[in-house]
């Protein structure tokens, strides 16, 4: 029996290492012998650097860089085995927990601290880029990322502009002779899954500044920033930032990563698959075992589970999904390539006690292990 275990993390209750290891448990119980696979799966949000760090046998690294507030704090990120991938989450020096809900004001908050991981692991040796956007508490375009890598942004007067959303309605000049030199050597890869324009109805401001701390008035206040900002880079650098789909992800960051470091912006979770040659692990085994905290119809929209499905259906690979709830309204996983899925609590339990380590651990190894005896037991049948 060869098997594959990609589960992503139940965000809150464990981990996606963690989850792999009880499912494991479950299935050694019952195939002794069993030859299995465990690579730890993201979709690009929380929890896919440390999937990425566990696939490819790397490295934490902790560093020191200007929170959203432009306080120090302690940011963590990823470093591969080979020690040539640096795996950045921006949430973790600008992100909105970071910052106290009384004090949160995207025309203040900063990314500044983002392009000092990036000088961090360009410094360490790393040529190759993996950034996860989102949870940033920040509307500033990417220029405080982007001052921390040597651009210079500079008003009428030419000195150069503070920080925050409210600084980019006084850029009037770009300059970009002292950008950090090994820059031009880097390749970004951005796990990206929202189209949002930089501006307008659609855009970073409006969709994603209210909930940032941003009042309506601000709102209008960031949205002209940014549309300045985008007219301003058209004029002298000739890059169009506001028609890039996903310019306006995690406040402007993805027009920043598209338009100034040519980065692409990738499906987070094809981007997880590629990195981890995920593939090549599903076409040899004869079940793959996935899946997250809840199935719904989020998951058909993107999400960890549905790409390892529709890899496992393009090898006729059976795919069996495990999530701590699944909500049947408008399911269509079954056809879009999951085998068949279940829940893996099995009485009334509170949402605290159903989310415990503990129990989340247990129900997985249980359910696992009652699944693989079905499976036993029809091999059993079918060899008589």
């Amino acid at each position: 029996m060869k098997v594959l275990i990609a589960i992503d993390s139940f965000k809150g209750s464990i981990t996606s290492k963690k989850a792999s290891e009880a499912i494991a448990s479950g299935i050694y119980d019952v195939y002794p012998e069993a030859e299995i696979n465990r690579i730890p799966l993201g979709d690009g949000g929380e929890g896919t650097v440390e999937a990425l760090i566990e696939a490819s046998n790397g490295r934490w690294v902790k560093k020191e860089v200007q929170g959203p507030l432009t306080e120090k704090v302690i940011a963590s990120y990823g470093i591969s085995g080979d020690g040539k991938t640096a795996m950045i989450e921006v949430a973790e020096a600008c992100g909105l927990p970071l910052v106290p809900t009384e004090r949160r004001n995207p025309l203040k908050t900063t990314t500044y601290g983002v392009g000092e991981l990036i000088v961090d692991a360009m410094e360490k040796g790393c040529r190759k880029f993996i950034i996860g956007l989102g949870g940033s508490s920040t509307n500033d375009a990417g220029v405080g990322m982007l001052q921390a890598l040597g651009f210079q942004f500079l008003d009428e007067q030419l000195l150069e502009v503070t920080s925050g959303g409210e600084a980019l309605k006084k850029i009037e000049h770009i300059r970009t002779d002292n950008v950090h030199p090994l820059l031009n050597k880097c390749q970004f890869q951005v796990a990206c899954d929202v189209n949002n324009h930089l501006y307008g109805e659609n855009g970073a401001a409006h969709v994603y500044g209210p909930q940032k701390g941003a009042s309506q008035e601000m709102v209008e206040q960031l949205d002209e920033g940014l549309r300045h900002f985008a007219d301003i880079v058209q004029d002298v650098l000739e890059i169009d930032i506001h028609a890039i789909e996903g310019a306006g992800a995690a406040g402007g960051l993805g027009a920043a990563f598209a338009g100034f470091l040519q980065a692409s912006l990738e499906s987070g979770i094809e981007l997880v698959l590629e990195f981890t040659a995920m593939e090549t692990y599903v076409k040899e085994v004869d079940i793959v075992i996935t899946g997250e905290g809840m199935l719904d119809g989020q998951t058909s929209m993107g999400k960890a589970p549905l790409g390892i499905a529709a890899l496992a259906k393009k090898h006729g690979v059976p795919v069996i999904a495990l999530a701590g709830g699944v909500n049947h309204e408008n399911f269509q996983l079954n056809e879009q390539g999951m085998t068949a899925c279940f829940s893996i609590l099995h009485a009334p339990l509170s949402l605290d006690e159903a989310m415990d380590f503990d129990t989340t651990y247990r129900n997985l190894e249980f359910t696992t292990n009652q699944l693989f005896r079905l499976i036993e037991g029809m091999q059993l049948r079918k060899n008589r």
